[in-house]
C-alpha cells in the first residue's frame, strides 16, 4: 500500500478479531490513529477472540474503554483528537449523531450488505443456509448498516461450515476490503454504492436460549442451527429431564438412514453405538460429540441416560 499524501488522523471504535485486523490495516496504511475506543472483556463471556486493547498497548495507541459511548466525556475526547476520519470495526454499541457529526465515519459490517443487517450477521447467514457472505465497509448513518457501501469482499459458506469457521473467513474479508479501498478512502476518491434497503433485512442479537432444538423440524434446519451456534458459541441444545445436552460436533446424515431410524421418535437416539439426532422429516444428524451438562459423553452413556 503506497501512501504519499499527508497522514490522516483517525478515531477508531473497535473490538473482536475484525477490530484487531482492521486496526492493523490502518496502521500499515500510515493512518495516524489518535484514539481507540474499545470494550472491557466481560467476565461472563467466553472470550475466544483477539484483544484490541492488547494491540493498542503494544503499539502505544491511546485507548479508552467506556461502558457508554454516548456520554459528553467520550464525545469531548473524540473531538479533542481532531480526527479526519472515524471507523467502527465490530464495536458493539451504536454511535450517537453527536459523534457521527465529528468526522466522516465508516463501519465494517460482517455481511454482504444489504443482506443480514443488524446483529450477529454471520450466525444468521449460516442459520438461513446462505452459501456466501462477506464484509462490507459502509458510510455510517444514525440508522444502522444503512449508509452507502464503499467496499465489499465475498467469501463462501461451505455446507458443513460452522459460524465460527465462517467468521474466520469474514475477518479476512474485512481485512481485504479495507486494505483495497484505504488508499482511495484517504484520498477522498472511494466509490459509493447506494445501500438498497428494500433488499435483505434487519436481524436482532441472539441469546443462548435461541439454540434450543425443535426436533420436529427438517434435518437441514436443525443442522443449520447447530452450525450457526456451535462452540465457541453456546451451542444447539435439547433438554431431557434434568439434563441439558449440547451438540458439540455433528454432521448431516447424507446417506439413507431410513431402516436404521424407522419408528424412532424425533430427538436424541443411540443406534449401533452411534449418537443420532432424529428430525421431523425422517432424516438425522450424526452427532460426533455431545455434551451432557457440560461434560462430553459416549454413546453408551447416553443410551443408559435415555433409558432412565
Amino acid at each position: 500500500m503506497n501512501m504519499t499524501q499527508q497522514a490522516k488522523r483517525a478515531v477508531v471504535f473497535a473490538y473482536h478479531n475484525v477490530g484487531v485486523r482492521c486496526l492493523k490495516v490502518l496502521l500499515a496504511g500510515g493512518v495516524d490513529v489518535a484514539l481507540v475506543v474499545t470494550h472491557q472483556d466481560s467476565a461472563t463471556e467466553n472470550i475466544w477472540f483477539e484483544s484490541v486493547q492488547s494491540v493498542c498497548e503494544t503499539e502505544g495507541i491511546p485507548f479508552i474503554t467506556p461502558d457508554d459511548a454516548k456520554t459528553p466525556e467520550v464525545l469531548a475526547q473524540i473531538q479533542a483528537a481532531k480526527p479526519d476520519l472515524m471507523f467502527s470495526f465490530y464495536y458493539r454499541h451504536m454511535l450517537p449523531q453527536a459523534i457521527l457529526d465529528v468526522a466522516p465515519a465508516y463501519n465494517m459490517h460482517g455481511s454482504l450488505l444489504p443482506e443480514y443487517r443488524g446483529r450477529a450477521p454471520t450466525n444468521w447467514a449460516v442459520l438461513h443456509g446462505a452459501t456466501q457472505t462477506g464484509a462490507s465497509l459502509h458510510e455510517m448513518t444514525i440508522k444502522p448498516d444503512a449508509g452507502a457501501i464503499v467496499a465489499q469482499q465475498a467469501v463462501p459458506i461451505l455446507p458443513d461450515d460452522t459460524a465460527f469457521e465462517v467468521f474466520g473467513k469474514v475477518t479476512v474479508a474485512a481485512e481485504l476490503a479495507l486494505y483495497e479501498v484505504l488508499p482511495a478512502l484517504l484520498a477522498g476518491t472511494a466509490p459509493r454504492t447506494p445501500n438498497d434497503l428494500t433488499k435483505g433485512g434487519y436481524f436482532g442479537g441472539r441469546k443462548p436460549e435461541d439454540g434450543r432444538i425443535d426436533w420436529s423440524l427438517p434435518a437441514q434446519q436443525v443442522y443449520n442451527l447447530h452450525r450457526a451456534v456451535a462452540p465457541p458459541y453456546p451451542g444447539a441444545f435439547t433438554d431431557i429431564g434434568p439434563r441439558r445436552y449440547v451438540i458439540e460436533r455433528a454432521r448431516l446424515y447424507r446417506g439413507d438412514a431410513g431402516e436404521q431410524i424407522a419408528g424412532l421418535a424425533p430427538g436424541l437416539a443411540v443406534v449401533d453405538n452411534t449418537i443420532l439426532g432424529i428430525c421431523g422429516d425422517g432424516r438425522a444428524l450424526i452427532i460426533h460429540s455431545l455434551l451432557a451438562d457440560g461434560l462430553r459423553i459416549s454413546a453408551a452413556e447416553l443410551k443408559s441416560q435415555l433409558a432412565q
